[in-house]
């Protein structure tokens, strides 16, 4: 029994996997957080469908792909900002536009070329194909982004709050604002490998949904939601291993799962509280 308990971690390929885990974790659960506070949940969307051309026009001109998904993921959060700055818009609107036609063009990109690479492991991911440059560049950029939000979390929070009374208590505002949507482009150049450019935005959103619903303190909402993510993970790793699954479909479900339980959780506080409300102004 035991040894059946842990035979995936026997094998190398579940061994990188587990570790690209617990090096992405941190960083995605962390932004999620802002992203949940700030309303930029789509943000993470439009980013993450929006690489796909960097990606493909890096394979095409021979540049380290990483390169190529930061610059259009960058590209994309610039391209929205500058839209729903200078026009009437809406920034949800703006965004639904930009990251579908970012994303058309990275497919017409790719499939006008010749190639044996698959699209799904750009789509979908393939954290049991990781390599060491895999796991050197998710550990690098995972690194940076966990520590500059570490020493800058009060500052991002008074930003995703209220950008205006940030900017009167001499806040560097528009270097908050870019450094996060930096730090949004890196996370997914950071997941590109493990989850794919289409579940990686579960890992920019529902952490901190999660957090949210379980915590008051935006301090516990980001401890709370690097610890989902970092269970829910590692959990779904392992568990696709005996389901015979995608690992990243299974961490997805099984952060969906906890998110169901937590706004369960809440509407049952929340219509607990106001049982008592009337029953003390009965008396």
């Amino acid at each position: 029994m035991l040894e059946t308990l842990l035979q995936p971690f026997q094998f190398p390929f579940m061994q990188n996997a587990l570790l690209i885990a617990l090096l992405v974790a941190p960083p995605t659960a962390l932004l999620s957080c802002y992203m949940v506070m700030k309303g930029w949940a789509l943000m993470g969307d439009a980013v993450s469908h929006a690489v796909l051309p960097g990606v493909v026009l890096a394979w095409m001109t021979g540049i380290p792909l990483i390169v190529g998904a930061f610059g259009a993921g960058m590209t994309c959060a610039l391209l929205t900002g500058y839209l729903s700055h200078n026009s009437r818009i809406k920034q949800d609107t703006v965004m639904g536009v930009v990251f579908s036609g970012m994303f058309a063009v990275g497919l017409v990109l790719y499939t006008s070329i010749t190639t044996n690479e698959h699209l799904d492991h750009v789509l979908f991911g393939n954290m049991l194909g990781v390599g060491r440059a895999d796991l050197w560049t998710a550990g690098l950029i995972s690194a940076g982004v966990t520590a500059f939000i570490l020493l800058k979390w009060k500052d991002l929070l008074l930003h995703a709050f209220d950008p205006a009374q940030a900017r009167a208590s001499g806040l560097p505002a528009t270097f908050l604002h870019y450094a996060l949507l930096s730090a949004l482009s890196l996370c997914i150049v950071a997941t590109l490998t493990a989850t794919g450019l289409i579940l990686a935005v579960a890992l920019l959103v529902t952490p901190g949904a999660i957090a949210f619903l379980a915590v008051r303190s935006f301090g516990r909402m980001l401890v709370v939601s690097v610890v989902v993510c970092l269970l829910s993970m590692l959990a779904g790793v392992y568990a696709s291993f005996f389901l015979d699954a995608s690992p990243a479909a299974t961490i997805v479900l099984i952060l969906t799962g906890l998110f169901i339980l937590a706004f369960v959780r809440r509407m049952a506080q929340t219509r607990a509280a106001s049982r008592r409300v009337g029953t003390d102004s009965a008396f």
